[in-house]
């Protein structure tokens, strides 16, 4: 038996389901996970020594590839001063003053350890602030394991077929309401029934846990006028787009600024983080100085501000966001060649991308739901035997980084093709 294999067999007798996040599962595409021993630039190796094009970079963070060297550097050099104080640092001043100037709606920000954290600390905020309970959500968008908000989810929630969770209280549950997403006609008549009840409206602006949609043109702006004029405030989760699709997220990109911003991953360059933050009013009702509770003993941790920091710098540096975008187009080219004249649907923006085994649309979570599964699950097998490693879902985002070269992008097509074929989706 290979050592993954070994791995996997111990592991499943020590942590459930033998892993410790379930869209590292291999549930959805069969067989088992591969266990690493070390990721460079675009690839990783597995623990019996097979090499793979990386397209899920630790599901987002890693922008600039596996093991960047100057951010390596840069962890080296902050753990020589301490792992961890308790007390404030200048670097977190420094990530608020960078995340400021950067996200368009921020005028204050609190860093967290996770994006579940941003999300829950948002939700608690938006109700402190307003005085009100109803949290308005959208199906197939993940705002990781909030008790409010995992209700009709996306992400491993929905690739098991469990968007709902045990262990939620159904009085809790009933205080959210769920709605397709691309439908302003359904956010106005529950705004009309309920809007002076709906503390707040969350939703990912590309919503990225049901594969990869974008929302059509309105969509935003409505929301924002609809809070607005009820009262209510708008949430955007960019834990997976904030300054991956651009420097100012999705926010920046389609001109509409939230209330609140939830973020993660990429400012903390492989390392745990989560960050919060909006109009200086609202964040003001944070303790110590408001009523709204939140703490966190590793919040705002030296080495996953140094991680981040330096990843940004480096994106900066390099201008990465328009590199990431001419990789982008040369994948989106080279994939759509394949797909031609296929029942497949190709989606991307920027950086993240999916392919759907599905001539429709793909507008929301039904959209999506009408996708093989079979098909996908046979293509992904393929492709990760020939080395290319997508994530192991239907229903999540490939993501690419700066390390993706063009041998890289012109490697994964003839891969694709070859899986495609192999799967006789033509």
């Amino acid at each position: 038996m290979l050592e993954s294999g070994q791995l996997f067999l111990k592991s499943r007798a020590l942590i459930p389901g033998g892993v410790n996040s379930p869209a590292r599962a291999f549930k959805a595409v069969g067989g088992q996970p591969f266990f690493v021993r070390q990721a460079r630039g675009s690839h990783l190796t597995d623990v019996d020594g097979t090499k793979y094009i990386d397209y899920v970079c630790t599901w987002g963070p890693a922008i600039l590839g596996h093991s960047h060297k100057a951010v390596v550097e840069a962890i080296y050099a902050a753990a020589k001063n301490g792992i961890s104080f308790g007390t404030p640092t200048a670097l977190e001043v420094e990530m608020a003053q960078t995340i400021r100037g950067m996200v368009p709606s921020i005028e204050k920000v609190r860093m967290v350890n996770s994006g579940t954290e941003a999300t829950m600390s948002c939700i608690r905020l938006a109700r402190g602030f307003t005085k009100r309970d109803i949290i308005v959500k959208f199906a197939g968008c993940y705002h990781g394991h909030v008790d409010s908000l995992l209700v009709k989810a996306g992400s491993g929630a929905l690739t098991y077929g469990q968007p709902d969770s045990a262990g939620i209280p159904r009085v809790l549950a009933e205080l959210t309401r769920v709605l397709p997403f691309n439908n302003p006609d359904a956010v106005r008549e529950t705004f009309r029934r309920e809007g002076r009840a709906i503390a707040a409206v969350i939703l990912e602006p590309v919503p990225a846990n049901a594969g990869l949609y974008l929302p059509v043109p309105g969509f935003l702006e409505e929301l924002r006028r609809l809070c607005d004029h009820y009262g209510a405030l708008l949430i955007f989760d960019e834990v997976m787009t904030g300054f991956r699709l651009a420097p100012g997220g999705a926010q920046e990109i389609f001109g509409v600024c939230p209330d609140l911003t939830a973020l993660g991953k990429v400012i903390g360059g492989g390392l745990p983080v989560g960050a919060f933050g909006g109009r200086a009013d609202i964040m003001d009702y944070l303790s110590p100085d408001g009523p709204v509770y939140q703490a966190g003993t590793l919040s705002g941790n030296p080495l996953s501000l140094t991680a981040g920091l330096t990843q940004l710098r480096e994106l900066q540096k390099i201008d990465g966001w328009k590199r990431l975008e001419k990789t982008g187009c040369s994948l989106e080219k080279a994939i759509l060649e394949c797909i031609q004249g296929k029942p497949l649907t190709f989606h991307r923006i920027g950086s993240m991308f999916c392919l759907y085994f599905t001539p429709h649309s793909v507008c929301n979570l039904s959209d999506a739901q009408k996708s093989d599964l079979s098909a996908f699950r046979k293509f992904f097998q393929v492709c990760l035997r020939h080395g290319v490693y997508l994530p192991p879902s239907q229903f999540e985002t490939s993501f690419l980084s700066t390390a993706h070269t063009l041998e890289d992008i012109q490697h994964t097509a003839k891969i694709v093709a070859n899986a495609l074929q192999t799967v006789g989706a033509c």
